[in-house]
């Protein structure tokens, strides 16, 4: 297809599929997945529907989307904390559990739709257990990695790492609705006090 204004038709779509991620982004931390509407969704990416539908199925698969991207971003800065330089290893689950957390605190509309919408819409709660699943394997796996022979075998690491997650998980959930007076700080260091103890034999 011919170029407009400079731009090939691959990127204007990959422009305006990035323009209704953020629309969704904003309305589903702002308002909910129930309330965030199409005609709102695309007023908001400045968009007609006919251009949404090139991108999503439904407004449940744009937030699914939106989920997936936030869940990639924690994901890759956890993992290129956790190949940095550290002194310790302690530092090392530190770090990344602080990438976990700042993704999640620092723009809390990436926590809000990951943690607490992503359960809101009943055809995404096996998605997003999916998802929590998928980073407790991985938790169980940097484990193995980070203190070998010391790190506590299948089914205890399976056991400690889902333990791990979920209560993370919770505990980012109740911080993000007000429900707990600590800061992201605070919340890091308890993490990594938790996972040190329990990721290897004593």
């Amino acid at each position: 297809m011919r170029p407009y204004a400079g731009r090939s038709a691959d990127d204007r779509s990959a422009e305006r599929r990035e323009r209704l991620l953020e629309a969704g982004l904003e309305l589903f931390a702002t308002v909910g997945a129930a309330g965030a509407t199409m005609t709102a969704i695309c007023a908001h990416a400045k968009l007609t529907e006919r251009y949404f539908y090139q991108s999503f199925s439904s407004k449940e698969d744009l937030l699914k989307q939106v989920i997936a991207a936030v869940s990639s971003e924690v994901r890759v800065a956890a993992l290129d904390a956790l190949a940095s330089p550290a002194s310790t290893v302690e530092k090392q689950v530190e770090n990344a559990i602080s990438a976990f957390v700042g993704v999640m605190t620092a723009d809390r509309r990436k926590g809000r739709v990951a943690m607490i919408e992503s359960s809101a819409v009943e055809s995404l709660r096996a998605y997003r257990q999916e998802l929590l699943r998928d980073f407790a394997s991985l938790v169980a796996e940097q484990a193995h990695a980070l203190y070998g022979d010391r790190a506590w075998s299948t089914p205890r690491s399976e056991i400690n790492a889902i333990l791990f997650v979920g209560g993370l998980a919770e505990l980012v959930v109740t911080w993000l609705n007000g429900e707990i007076d600590v800061t992201p700080t605070q919340i890091v260091a308890a993490a990594t006090d938790n996972f040190v103890s329990t990721a290897r034999r004593p």
